[in-house]
């Protein structure tokens, strides 16, 4: 792509800036609400998109898309509510912070860290385009079952703390995981006749009833969410500019965790049907890996927050990579993306960077104004938004339950979800009464059946030997980073411990 061709699409999309605004404020009203994403969302204006030109519809979607992602990390922070599966690893970090006070500082760090991995992530796909929809082919099942296990092990890592508990609670999720219909036969397993769960637990109903019914109902034993003591009252209750202004430093001092965490969920976003959950735990958990005071994730680290929210937003480019290079949509969202090209007349894959380069570049293009707008539309709402947490659990738990209940429902319109939350609900609040970890039974959760998925077509396509999980050399390299991030924290701690009994 040429700087004149750059120029002339950069001029293009700042003239659609009149649509772009409006599919901002949605989003982020979308990504807030759990239950509600950009896919569902973007189904419902089909007949809008459909009948405006392709670079509105675009410009509107991909503005709409990304913004909900940003938006997922708001009720994940202040009040342990993913707002989209891709913000449940930022409920780690972010609400222990709202707790000690400091949700706006965790507000500003998650806008940040959005924003700027966001957009990173979408001008190296503009600059690489090329050489990254090639990586989407050699992504294949024996890679993703590398990638699965970096996630996965961060129930290891929570164990570290409570091993029996913590592994209880990753092999319960694990064993929640397999409900459902095989990846081979079809043959349903432990789904006790309820054709509902044949494709699986619905995620979202247990995502947010594990967190938001898990919570609420400990929310009911307190009188607010922020701690009781003063200070932290205070804390929350200040409206001035300090927590922002803190976090923007910390963010400055910190650019180089946004720009690799969100290089992170670019790659993963690559790969079709990987997604911001994958993205946002792999993330976090090579975070908590490479730091030097790991033993602070999980109690208010900043760096978690950056990381989860990072890898959550560093997949929005990639996911439309595999769409416009391949012909493949990367994810839901980009599905339905995809229909309203076709609808247009576009035909995806290589040719349409020759014959329409101003639609097949213009798409990212837009995608980092969006980023741009984002930043200066959220970012003084963060001390506003901070204070919802004032509010007494009194008025709070009910309104949180109403929403839960809400949200399970619409994301397959069935009943029966309703019940699944409820049911996850009284598990989270029982592991959090018994300090069992939540966290490591919805990592299993989520990640366990993509595992599985992966790790049985492998097989499948070696007739059972597993050396086809060491035949690729990609996989092969995969494999070393993986062991080198779990055995780098073993040898600083002995290295460390060497030093202290020298001295």
């Amino acid at each position: 792509m040429t700087w004149d061709l750059l120029g002339q699409l950069l001029g293009d999309q700042l003239s659609l800036w009149w649509i772009i605004w409006p599919g901002i404020l949605l989003g982020i009203v979308v990504g807030f609400l759990p239950g509600f994403n950009a896919e569902n969302t973007l189904i419902m204006l089909l007949p809008l998109t459909l009948a405006l030109p392709v670079a509105h519809a675009l410009a509107f979607m991909t503005s709409l898309y990304c913004a909900t992602h940003l938006g997922g990390g708001i009720p994940a922070i202040l009040v342990r509510i993913p707002g989209t599966p891709g913000a449940a690893a930022t409920t780690l970090d972010g609400y222990p912070l709202t707790q000690q006070g400091r949700g706006q500082f965790a507000l500003v760090l998650s806008f940040v860290a959005s924003v700027f991995s966001g957009l990173i992530a979408t001008l190296l796909t503009i600059a690489l385009l090329p050489w990254l929809s090639a990586m989407g082919l050699h992504l294949r099942s024996v890679e993703m079952v590398v990638v699965m296990l970096f996630g996965l092990t961060l129930i290891a890592v929570i164990a570290a703390k409570d091993v029996l508990k913590g592994l209880i609670a990753g092999l319960f999720g694990l064993l929640i995981g397999v409900i459902g219909a095989d990846h081979i036969y079809n043959a349903p397993r432990a789904t006790f006749g309820f054709l509902e769960l044949y494709e699986g637990v619905p995620l979202v109903p247990a995502l947010i009833g594990l967190f938001a019914v898990g919570e609420a109902l400990m929310m009911v034993e307190r009188k607010l969410i922020v701690s009781a003591d003063a200070d932290g009252r205070r804390r929350t209750s200040g409206q001035n500019w300090g927590q922002t202004i803190e976090a923007l430093v910390y963010s400055v001092r910190h650019w180089w965790h946004i720009v690799w965490t969100g290089l992170v969920g670019l790659v993963i976003g690559i790969v079709p049907g990987a997604g911001a959950s994958i993205a946002s735990f792999v993330a976090y958990q090579q975070s908590r890996m490479w730091s030097k005071h790991p033993e602070k994730y999980g109690t208010g680290e900043p760096d978690g927050v950056i990381a989860a929210e990072g890898g959550n937003n560093g997949v929005c480019s990639g996911t439309l990579v595999p769409m416009m290079a391949l012909g493949v949509p990367g994810g839901s969202t980009a599905a339905v993306m995809m229909i309203v090209l076709q609808y247009h007349g576009m035909t995806m894959g290589p040719q349409l960077f020759t014959e329409n380069p101003q639609l097949a570049y213009g798409v990212f293009v837009g995608m980092a104004l969006a980023y741009v707008f984002m930043m200066f539309t959220i970012l003084p709402m963060a001390r506003y938004m901070s204070r919802i947490v004032l509010i007494e659990t009194t008025y709070l738990v009910p309104i949180i339950i109403l929403v839960t209940v809400v949200a399970a429902f619409s994301e397959r319109q069935y009943v029966f979800d309703m019940g699944v939350a409820v049911v996850f609900g009284i598990i989270g609040y029982i592991a959090h009464k018994t300090q069992y970890h939540v966290a490591a039974i919805l990592i299993g959760v989520v990640l366990g059946p993509i595992f599985e998925k992966y790790l049985v077509r492998a097989l499948r396509l070696s007739e059972g030997d597993p050396r086809i999980l060491f035949s690729s050399t990609t996989g092969n390299v995969l494999w070393g980073l993986l062991a080198l991030s779990l055995l780098f924290p073993v040898f600083r701690a002995w290295r460390a411990k060497m030093k202290a009994s020298k001295t």
